[in-house]
């Protein structure tokens, strides 16, 4: 239907500008400052604001689906034209199990082999017919596409399964997708390199050489960006690292005769997606806007600046308590990669942090991309967040502090220099305290962990994996993939075994005074506080007096109690109820509920019995360890 006879029905209203919606905002706020309320700080050091403008991207060169620097992909009609592959590793530590659960999820929607072989003596690997006719028994590997993570045994790979080809009587140049060789990801996974760096570059430029005799339309070099993720790592931390890595293979190989024109293309980047879907879907871009730069500036062309990366949801976001709650985690996630432009996706299983994957939870995993695909359609969208300025805006963010780092990496020798110096590795941890931190003061919210939490949710037992002292060729810190959940999971390990030897929770009591509306929101906050850490908490009735809060309190025998109201009432109600508590036989921690602003009425509260204050700032799961080590819990 035409519009060109639409009359402007706003035309009489003067045009709002961004200063006339600040000033409304500002308005809106009474008072509170604009960049402390609506301003959001990220971990990358990035400020969100809570509107984007034509301005925010005025300066930006326009750009095309299929053009360098493909911000916005590699391929004219991104997804719509081939779709993306739907993978699943189904674990290769025994082959007939291994072979019996990919032939089950290739006949129920995923679309390409995914493995992830162990690392070298560590397990079986592809590289001997008997594993390799075992473990992919009734594969038509001319009609799939194969993606193997080999570390340090790509060539053996390659060798094992084009053996098998021949067996079968097929053609070896058949064999399609990606055998990766990736030597870094194998220091950082183990902490050693069982040969130099310089024989690990010598078996990629080999390997790669014999694909292409070969003719193979395989990958062979891959770089794994998402295990810093996992360990913590913000969007431009694991860009700078991924890009990185990339150029010290690229280097490699150019030294042994083997140009950008003909390496890049060989490369797969495989890419954690987290719960942070602007972030997430501006990172997968970036990738892509920082490699062609990286790629153009080595002197390769425009076919090869094309990065194709695999997206898999990290682990660092997911849970043991509430674990159906990862179901809405790894959806978020998966939307982020595709509207983002992965080439493979592998969404976890939402209980893959508490076993291996059963065939019920597989299934789930697996129906989320086919849904995102078949029935939402968002495949047949061409760079869907494309135009957007707050994506676009945030893209050149993430690719321009992405490639500082890099240039920082660069300084200190590249990737294996920052890596082998544990230079890198420390840069993440401080990144991961920091977010650890907003999660134990509960500034960064987990539903059904540290906020909304089911105390009837049964933990897994608690497992250890042995470290063994890293040994080899080349030695560095491993990366040590970690879940933002685990102070709180410990805390509920703790309150559960207590529960499990006496028959009850750590109990809590709230001492509340006056009315409801006195009380109430301090109450609330507490309740929530201590549930987090497993706490069983009382509400009583409503006191009048210290000494009825505090009889009150006595008589429930709970070993920990709460005073909550007020500040204005806090200096007249909490002195004496304290001093009550504290006189009793069996004295209980005794918390308030709010902190003080004056130190010296602190330093009274103190001097009268309080213990312990809870309030918005305090380290939610630090304090509640300290109150069961001080109950003998």
């Amino acid at each position: 239907m035409s519009n060109e006879n639409t009359p402007n029905l706003f035309a009489e209203f003067p045009a709002a500008t961004p200063a006339d919606w600040r000033k409304l905002a500002e308005e809106s706020l009474a008072g509170a400052p604009f960049e402390k309320k609506l301003v959001t700080r990220t971990a990358e050091g990035i400020d969100l604001r809570p509107i984007y403008t034509a301005d925010d991207v005025a300066a930006l060169s326009e750009t095309w689906p299929g053009l360098p620097p493909y911000v916005r992909d590699t391929e004219p009609l991104g997804r719509r034209a081939a779709g993306w592959h739907i993978c699943q590793d189904p674990g290769l530590s025994d082959p007939a199990a291994c072979n019996a659960t990919l032939l089950r999820d290739l006949q129920r929607g995923q679309n390409a082999v995914s493995l992830a072989l162990p690392p070298l003596g560590q397990g079986p690997q592809l590289a001997d017919a008997k594993t390799v006719a075992q473990t992919l028994a009734g594969v038509d590997l001319q009609a799939v596409p194969i993606f193997v993570q080999a570390g340090l045994a790509a060539a053996p790979t390659t060798a094992g399964l084009t053996a098998w080809l021949k067996e079968q009587g097929r053609a070896e140049a058949g064999l399609h997708g990606a055998v990766l060789a990736d030597p870094l990801a194998v220091l950082l996974a183990t902490g050693a390199l069982p040969v130099s760096f310089e024989q690990a570059g010598d078996d990629m430029a080999e390997h790669t050489r014999q694909v292409r005799a070969a003719q193979q339309e395989l990958r062979t070099i891959g770089v794994d960006a998402s295990r810093w993720a996992d360990a913590g790592a913000h969007a431009v931390q694991e860009l700078a690292a991924g890009l990185a890595t990339g150029i010290e293979y690229l280097r490699a190989l150019h030294r042994r005769g083997i140009g950008s024109d003909e390496a890049a293309p060989r490369f797969l980047f495989t890419f954690a997606l987290g719960s942070n879907l602007f972030m997430e879907i501006a990172k997968l871009r970036a990738a892509r806007l920082v490699w062609a730069r990286a790629v153009a500036a080595a002197g390769g062309g425009a076919v090869a600046q094309k990065l194709v990366c695999h997206g898999r949801t990290t682990r660092w976001n997911k849970t043991l308590l509430d674990p159906h709650v990862n179901l809405l985690r790894t959806t978020t996630e998966a939307f982020a990669g595709i509207v983002g432009g992965c080439a493979g996706l592998q969404i976890g299983a939402f209980d893959e942090c508490i076993r291996p994957a059963d065939d019920f939870s597989r299934r789930l995993a697996r129906n989320i991309q086919i849904i995102l695909d078949e029935e939402c359609q968002l495949g047949r969208v061409v760079d869907p967040a494309g135009g957007s300025w707050y994506v676009e805006s945030l893209t050149r963010e993430l690719a321009t502090r992405a490639w500082a780092l890099f240039q920082d990496i660069e300084k200190r020798g590249g990737m294996l220099q920052a890596v082998a110096s544990g230079w890198l590795q420390g840069e993440v941890a401080k990144t991961a305290t920091q977010r650890m931190s907003a999660v134990e003061s509960r500034r960064d919210p987990i539903i059904g962990t540290n906020l909304h939490p089911n105390l009837r949710d049964d933990l897994p037992p608690a497992t250890a994996t042995p470290v063994k002292p890293a040994q080899g060729v080349v030695t560095a810190t491993p990366l040590v993939s970690r879940r933002r959940a685990e102070p709180f999971e410990a805390l509920r390990r703790r309150t559960e075994a207590h529960f499990q030897r006496t028959g009850q929770r750590p109990q809590v009591y709230l001492a509340t005074f006056g009315p409801r509306k006195q009380h109430a929101a301090r109450a609330d906050f507490a309740t929530g506080f201590f549930a987090a850490g497993g706490f069983a908490v009382i509400r009583g009735k409503s006191a009048v007096t210290p000494e009825e809060a505090a009889q009150a309190a006595l008589a429930t025998g709970a070993p920990l109690v709460v005073l909550c109201s007020t500040d204005d009432t806090y200096p007249e109600l909490v002195p004496p109820t304290a001093k009550i508590l504290k006189a009793s036989a069996k004295a209980p921690l005794v918390v308030l509920a709010g902190l003080p602003a004056d130190p010296a009425v602190q330093t009274a509260f103190k001097t009268a019995g309080v213990d312990e204050f809870i309030h918005l700032r305090a380290n939610c799961a630090q304090l509640l360890a300290g109150c069961l080590t001080q109950l003998g819990i």
